[in-house]
């Protein structure tokens, strides 16, 4: 408990660095990341939860340097998963819209609250190519699908994870849908668009992802 408690304090500290900024009303701030908290910590969360959000912010932050608006990667970040449901194919449009609904409370220009959407709305298919190069939404991308080349033990907890996410869906329709999503992925030219993560990580994600499909 003390460990979740520590966790949970170390993001909220993260959120109102970020916000404060763009919204100086701290009830408004709290509010939001109390929502965020409760969201990502549902019941029903196995993988997208808070872990998962520290685990992305902790990349924007080792990227910083190379990121054009880190602002706006981190507010995607928060917002991605916050709407999650394994029934329903809309989870990324309203997380988007959630976002921006926060968003027009701040300081933040119109226009990169619309990129904020964008980036959000843009984890719907990872493997769509980009219609032009684009650092900030790469990066994203990338370090959202990090978890794919972790270490083998790390990747079939995840695996795992997801299958509780998904755990009203009978086998009989989940492992033809999962060997779908494994076989896109698989087809992809390349699974990282950034060469830091291409190096680090694509073997051993195409690895991971070919040993699930062959146990499904």
């Amino acid at each position: 408990m003390k460990l979740i408690d520590v966790t949970n304090s170390t993001l909220s500290n993260r959120w109102h660095q970020l916000t404060a900024p763009m919204l100086p009303d701290e009830a408004a701030r709290a509010a939001a990341y109390e929502q965020l908290s409760a969201a990502y910590s549902a019941s029903d969360r196995h993988y997208h939860t808070l872990h998962h959000v520290r685990t992305l912010l902790d990349a924007a932050e080792r990227y910083a340097s190379t990121l054009q608006d880190p602002a706006v990667v981190q507010l995607a970040i928060w917002f991605h998963d916050a709407v999650y449901s394994a029934r329903r194919s809309n989870n990324e449009e309203r997380s988007a819209t959630l976002a921006l609904k926060f968003l027009e409370q701040t300081t933040l220009s119109a226009a990169r609250r619309q990129r904020v959407t964008y980036l959000i709305e843009r984890t719907k298919d990872h493997t769509q190519p980009l219609s032009a190069p684009d650092a900030d939404l790469a990066f994203f991308l990338d370090a959202d699908l990090q978890i794919l080349g972790a270490p083998e033990a790390d990747y079939w907890q995840y695996a795992r994870q997801i299958r509780q996410e998904y755990r009203l869906i009978p086998d009989m329709l989940y492992r033809p849908g999962r060997r779908k999503v494994l076989e896109k992925m698989l087809a992809a030219p390349t699974l990282y668009r950034t060469p830091e993560f291409r190096q680090r990580l694509e073997d051993g994600a195409r690895r991971n992802l070919r040993l699930e499909l062959a146990d499904l």
